[in-house]
């Protein structure tokens, strides 16, 4: 039985509607679509959104718990959003956004311009990028890659990491007596 299928997604200010195996979130302009692929039964009820594994399976099972987990992201996603922020540390690492592209001067030989998605908002203050979005699958993604161009090193810290991720230091070499 699982804990978290069991609970009701409940939402407000938000327009749900199903079309056979889909679940449709719209709120404003931005929509998301969830497919469960027909692994689920659901019901919609008023501002309640419940779901129920199709049989005993174990795969149905499985299923119940991370459908209702995605569309509970998709609900807090449009309501409040989610925000993720990278950290850049190095001597002439920098970070700008023109448009829907991020500029970053990593170290390499040349800028690296990286193209955001339409759900996705960056700003850079200082050595903070701050990415927004109410996608939290995107979101991440988009992190994960920013931060793939130059991981933290463990001897000095250089590079892109999360501002809540800590690098575990090594020590360098020891000089001769």
């Amino acid at each position: 039985m699982s804990r978290i299928g069991k609970k009701p997604v409940e939402f407000a200010d938000i327009n749900v509607s199903a079309n056979g195996d889909v679940i449709t979130f719209a709120k404003g302009k931005n929509s998301v679509d969830l497919d469960t692929k027909g692994n689920v039964d659901f019901k919609i009820d008023g501002n309640v959104l419940t779901f129920a594994a199709k049989s005993e399976e174990k795969a149905h099972r499985a299923f119940w718990g991370t459908y209702r987990a995605l569309a509970q992201n998709i609900v807090v996603g449009l309501t409040t959003g989610y925000t993720k922020q990278l950290e850049i540390n190095g001597v002439g690492y920098r970070a700008a956004v023109k448009g829907k592209v991020l500029n970053l001067q990593l170290g390499h030989s040349h800028d690296i311009n990286y193209d955001l998605p339409e759900a996705i908002e960056a700003s850079v203050e200082k050595n903070v990028i701050t990415l927004k979005s109410y996608d939290k699958q995107t979101l991440g993604q988009v992190a994960a890659e920013v931060r793939s161009f130059r991981p933290p090193e463990p001897y000095k810290g250089k590079g892109v990491k999360y501002m809540e991720e800590h690098i575990v230091r090594k020590a360098g070499k020891t000089a001769k007596k």
